[in-house]
C-alpha cells in the first residue's frame, strides 16, 4: 500500500503531462495531415519557409506554386506547406 501511494504522484505527473501537451500535439498533427490532404489546385498556401503562393499543379508528394508578383513557379513538397491563407488575409492586404 506504502509503495502505491509513493507512484501515485509520478502517475498524476503524467496523466497531466498527457493531457496537456501530448493530446493537443496530436490534435494540431490531425489537423495539418487534413489540410495537406485537401488541398486543391488555386488554394493560396504559406509554406514553412514564410512563402506565399498560389497552387498551381499538385502532385504525389510534390506541389507547383505560383509566387506573385513575377509570378515565379516553385516546386515544393506537400509537407512545406504550413498553412493556407484564409481570405481575411488577402483583404487586408488590398
Amino acid at each position: 500500500m506504502g509503495s502505491l501511494a509513493g507512484l501515485l504522484p509520478i502517475i498524476l505527473i503524467f496523466g497531466i503531462f498527457y493531457f496537456l501537451l501530448f493530446m493537443p500535439m496530436q490534435k494540431q498533427r490531425k489537423q495539418q495531415k487534413a489540410m495537406l490532404a485537401g488541398l486543391q489546385n488555386g488554394n493560396e498556401v504559406a509554406t514553412s519557409g514564410g512563402i506565399i503562393g498560389t497552387i498551381v499543379s499538385i502532385d504525389e508528394e510534390k506541389l507547383v506554386l505560383r509566387v506573385k508578383p513575377d509570378n515565379i513557379k516553385i516546386q515544393v513538397t506537400r509537407g512545406s506547406i504550413a498553412s493556407l491563407v484564409s481570405s481575411d488575409i488577402k483583404k487586408a492586404q488590398s
